[in-house]
């Protein structure tokens, strides 16, 4: 290294300012150059002189002189000017921090009204559109086809009497009914009988949610044509 970049170095390498990596070659240099040596003892003069220079005392009214002249130059500015700065601290100090978590509250709250609202009219199209697909989060389970031939125990079931039937199918995620509960109508073993074959062949619909068939579905259903013996 020069001498001229070991000289730049010296006021850091007298206050120990300097890296160990730097310090090495600056030490290895003054070893074989007196020039160097010299201005290093000129500092360590200059740095003793310093430290033996009183310190001078900051006056006792200093702080009131520099409120004072801080309200002069303010009254010195336009009253339109004062009161942007005070707006501006207001919005910084004040309505700054209030604002994030405020806004994220707010986007919050639309959010699970969003998602509230969706449950609510789930699968009430706002618009009747012919073969619209529904994009619900959870759509029902319902109704696709019935047997298209009558289920009886016999070819000579006569109609001794008709009665209305409502029962409610569990469906599974293939659309099959699974069970059911006879919600309103007779309820005898006959019945059930014709019930069981008709489940058998009724075809449903699985819940969906998000898009995919799970299991758990109910569809409640009314049959009037359920012939029973008397």
């Amino acid at each position: 290294m020069t001498c001229w970049k070991i000289r730049s170095k010296l006021s850091g390498y007298l206050d120990g300012a300097l890296r160990s990596q730097e310090r090495k070659p600056v030490s290895k240099h003054l070893e074989f150059c007196a020039d160097c040596r010299r201005e290093l003892e000129r500092y360590r003069k200059l740095s003793y002189l310093i430290s033996r220079v009183e310190r001078v005392e900051p006056p006792a009214d200093l702080a009131v002189r520099i409120r004072v002249a801080a309200s002069i130059e303010r009254s010195r500015q336009p009253w339109w000017r004062r009161a942007w700065e005070l707006v501006g601290l207001i919005v910084e100090n004040i309505l700054e921090p209030i604002a994030l978590p405020a806004t994220g509250g707010v986007m919050a709250a639309m959010l699970v009204f969003a998602v509230v609202l969706q449950n609510l009219f789930m699968g009430v199209p706002l618009g009747a559109v012919p073969n619209d697909v529904p994009t619900n989060l959870l759509q029902p389970a319902r109704l696709e086809s019935l047997p298209p031939f009558p289920v009886s125990d016999s070819e000579d079931a006569a109609l001794y009497g008709a009665s209305v039937v409502w029962i409610e199918a569990r469906v599974n995620e293939k659309g099959e009914a699974v069970d059911y509960e006879i919600l309103a109508g007779p309820n005898n073993q006959a019945v059930r009988k014709q019930l069981d074959q008709l489940m058998l062949f009724t075809r449903f619909r699985p819940q969906m949610s998000f898009g995919r068939a799970v299991p758990g579905g109910r569809v409640v259903l009314s049959f009037s044509e359920i012939r029973v013996r008397g």
